[in-house]
């Protein structure tokens, strides 16, 4: 298992409920593909650089990691189709 970094930005439009639940499927999907959860940091809502989808604002969420290399191309589909997830970013980070 390697450490890694989970970034992301979901819908401005979103309420903290739909908000949670984004981030629970994000956990579920890490801890569903043999991965433990170490942080979740939600940094709230922030203005964009450029618009993506027409917003300037989105929800950023930073969750840390540990998980199988074989986890990262299966978890960047599901984010990737996932709606209410505007951008990701996965990187492995070594300590």
């Amino acid at each position: 298992m390697r450490p890694y970094e989970v970034v992301f930005i979901a819908h401005p439009d979103l309420d903290s409920a739909a908000l949670q639940n984004t981030i629970e499927s994000v956990k579920g999907w890490i801890t569903a593909a043999g991965g433990e959860i170490t942080k979740v940091d939600p940094w709230g809502k922030r203005q964009l650089a450029y618009p993506i989808r027409k917003r300037r604002e989105g929800y950023y969420v930073l969750i840390e990691a540990n998980m199988p290399p074989t986890a990262v191309a299966t978890l960047e589909r599901k984010m990737r189709l996932h709606e209410p997830i505007m951008r990701f970013l996965v990187v492995r980070t070594d300590e």
